[in-house]
């Protein structure tokens, strides 16, 4: 025990607003566990799991959407695994996004914490969010999912609830409409990478209004890696050839790209905790490394300077998403 708590001391834990958790600045996504990204066996996972924990990541993200509802199972087996009290871990799931589609309709997102509770195996989660409002009626979420929300937040089913999606403006749409205190945490991606900062705008509003922020995908989606995004991967041809650009610049200097936007999100300290997909120990440790070495000798200034000149005709760029397409 005494070498498990050595190392995990080494893992930055930031607050999260209001709420009291707690949680690892690194946050471990578990979308991969639903097969994703490629199949991932459950003695991998549970591999993956275990390491996270060991290293200091307390958070875990989920939904049933991931794989449809395999992520959210085999995350469930792998928590099990651990053998730990269940309030050394927080886990984040979703509702309203499924595989089948969207329905943030009262009746299903209470019928659907009962479905992930059961998969999770979990009696309860620390925190509830509506997956991707924007592919919904943003009044409907507003007028009937929020307070259905609060309703399972009362009933003890989760402790906190929040809501996720792309564009930053269905945050002030929601948050503008719900009386104060009624959030908790909203979970952003792609808006706090090198290529897109356009998340720091919203800080100040969020902290105004006391909800804490998540960032999801540092690397944005898989646009600052070696490999480049996959194909389906929304960035516009020229977004995408300026991060192969920088991942390129990086590779031929000896540095990682993905390493450098993995610690460049976790540079803000208003920002809660970083969501990476980790599928493997590997990637794992990788992580947990970058987050180490940021902690005890800083960010490369010069690679990133470089990259954010390569990024800079780029820079904030996003793409549409959801029904609104404001």
């Amino acid at each position: 025990m005494e070498e498990r708590k050595g190392e995990s001391e080494k893992m930055e834990v930031r607050e999260l607003g209001r709420t009291g958790l707690k949680l690892s600045s690194v946050g471990f996504g578990a979308s991969p566990l639903g097969n994703v990204f490629g199949t991932v066996s459950d003695e991998q996972a549970i591999a993956s799991v275990r390491v996270a924990f060991q290293s200091g990541i307390n958070f875990f993200d989920t939904s049933p959407y991931y794989g449809g509802t395999l992520s959210e199972k085999v995350l469930g087996k792998a928590l099990k695994a651990l053998g730990v009290p269940r309030n050394e871990y927080v886990v984040a799931t979703k509702c309203g996004r499924y595989k089948e589609g969207f329905d943030f309709s009262a009746e299903r997102v209470t019928r659907s914490i009962d479905e992930s509770l059961e998969r999770l195996q979990l009696d309860y989660v620390d925190i509830l969010q509506c997956h991707d409002i924007e592919f919904g009626s943003l009044d409907q979420i507003v007028n009937e999912t929020i307070p259905a929300l609060q309703k399972l937040k009362e009933a003890g089913k989760t402790r906190f609830i929040g809501i996720t999606g792309l564009p930053l403006e269905i945050y002030t749409y929601v948050l503008d409409r719900v009386p104060p205190g009624t959030l908790d945490v909203v979970l952003s991606y792609c808006h706090y990478c090198i290529n897109d900062t356009t998340l720091e705008d919203l800080i100040p509003y969020l902290k105004a209004k006391g909800v804490a922020i998540i960032n999801a995908s540092p690397l944005a989606m898989g646009l600052l890696t070696e490999a480049g995004p996959p194909l389906w991967h929304p960035a516009s041809p020229e977004l995408k050839s300026a991060c192969q650009a920088a991942a390129t610049h990086c590779k031929e200097k000896g540095k990682n790209i993905s390493k450098l936007g993995m610690q460049y999100s976790l540079l803000n300290k208003e920002i809660t905790s970083v969501l990476v997909g980790m599928k493997s120990v590997e990637q794992v440790e990788e992580n947990v490394a970058a987050a180490r070495e940021l902690a005890t000798s800083g960010i490369d200034e010069e690679a990133l300077s470089e990259v954010e000149a390569i990024l800079k005709p780029v820079k904030n760029q996003s793409w549409p998403s959801g029904v609104q397409k404001s």
